[in-house]
């Protein structure tokens, strides 16, 4: 396809994304540094799908993390092939599974209306089962619980191998918790008598499902001609099984990800997934998404150097035509409550140096225990702040 003759969405794209939209057969690794467009590539490769090669969209699966992302990724497809872009199964991995559970999941036991248990309904739950079980409420709290069976769930580890691990087991011991395996195993059974999931059964019973169930496994292998994941780095053993499965008659499967940005292992992310696709695929094609758009010269420079002391990794080197920018700064602080204070007088320095806005600031943090000692400091400076997810927005 020639410049000339290509559809007119191809010619905003640089030839790396070019090449990651028009190769759309085989399985494909698009590797997609911070703000490289990666967002652009895998819609639009959607679009291309669609549009130049008449791919039904009921046939395509794009998968994602959250909602947000889906909606955003569709109206970009609508623009482009129209009110087709409707038929496209797009969502996130649990909206999606949850669907073929409601068609599928009465040959594993559960109605077409089962409920889906959010966090509090499942902590709630456990909360009951550790009184009726007698247990202390201080050593078996519910939040440690859930996420001890959640992180077990994720792995596709049932209550019945949780309990017959002799590491699992060891574990618990020392961790004074030795009746989590009885825990979990009566929480999944009164889960099952109310008909009910949690998120983590989402991804567990659609494992469960296609394993016990290979003719239907087998249906929706023939059903989903192009399999596409964004956020590839962020999937867990559970995710990357299922998708697995779902490609590996056509072997047509697209991951999107960056090795560099995976930062949820603590909410069961595995890097391994995207680090070693390469064996589960030997046809693999490695497309590297390296130009950033968004960030200045000095911004770009500095992460190239703290990225390449990782020790496992897939090569890439980020660079911009932007300008060289700001210098980065770096602040060492003594304390929680000495950063909270130094964040703090920046932003109100800033405020009245440059005449900026309280809207004009986002405060990033690794966890949530980091904002008290910020928050803190932005009320003794009566700096008025929203808490978003992970992130303070002022």
């Amino acid at each position: 396809m020639n410049e000339t003759s290509s559809p007119e969405y191809l010619k905003e794209l640089n030839d790396a994304q070019r090449k990651a939209v028009l190769n759309i057969e085989g399985p494909s690794l698009i590797i997609a540094g911070a703000g490289s467009g990666k967002t652009r590539v895998l819609t639009y490769r959607i679009a291309h799908l669609i549009k130049s090669h008449h791919v039904d969209p009921f046939n395509i699966l794009a998968l994602t993390f959250t909602n947000k992302a889906a909606s955003e990724m569709r109206e970009r497809i609508e623009k482009i092939v129209g009110n087709d872009a409707k038929n496209i199964w797009m969502g996130t991995f649990h909206s999606v599974f949850a669907k073929i559970l409601r068609i599928e999941g009465h040959l594993i036991g559960f109605p077409s209306n089962f409920s889906i248990y959010d966090t509090d309904d499942s902590k709630s739950l456990l909360k009951t089962i550790i009184k009726e079980l007698n247990l202390d409420d201080k050593v078996y709290k519910p939040n440690v619980v859930y996420n001890r069976i959640s992180g077990a769930k994720n792995r596709l580890i049932s209550w019945k191998e949780y309990q017959n691990n002799p590491v699992y087991k060891a574990d618990d011991v020392s961790a004074m918790k030795p009746e989590l395996g009885r825990i979990y195993q009566i929480y999944v059974e009164r889960c099952f008598k109310a008909s009910a999931m949690d998120f983590d059964d989402l991804l567990f019973n659609t494992y469960i499902l296609f394993r016990d169930h290979v003719d239907v496994l087998n249906k929706y292998q023939q059903f989903f001609h192009y399999v596409l994941i964004d956020e590839f780095q962020d999937t867990n053993i559970a995710q990357y099984i299922i998708t697995k499965k779902l490609s590996a008659v056509r072997q047509n499967i697209a991951v999107v990800g960056d090795d560099a940005q995976s930062i949820y292992a603590f909410r069961g992310a595995e890097i391994h997934n995207i680090l070693n696709l390469e064996k589960d695929y030997p046809d693999l094609q490695v497309y590297k998404l390296e130009q950033n758009y968004r960030s200045t010269q000095n911004i770009v420079n500095a992460a190239n150097t703290v990225i390449k002391r990782n020790k496992a990794q897939l090569p890439k080197k980020l660079w911009t035509s932007n300008s060289e920018g700001d210098l980065i700064e770096l602040i060492k602080a003594n304390s929680d409550n000495e950063e909270g204070k130094l964040v703090a007088s920046a932003i109100f320095e800033a405020k009245a140096n440059q005449a900026l806005h309280n809207e004009d600031f986002v405060v990033l943090y690794r966890t949530n225990s980091q904002s008290r000692a910020i928050e803190e400091a932005l009320r003794r400076m009566n700096i008025k702040y929203r808490v978003v997810g992970l992130s303070l927005i002022h």
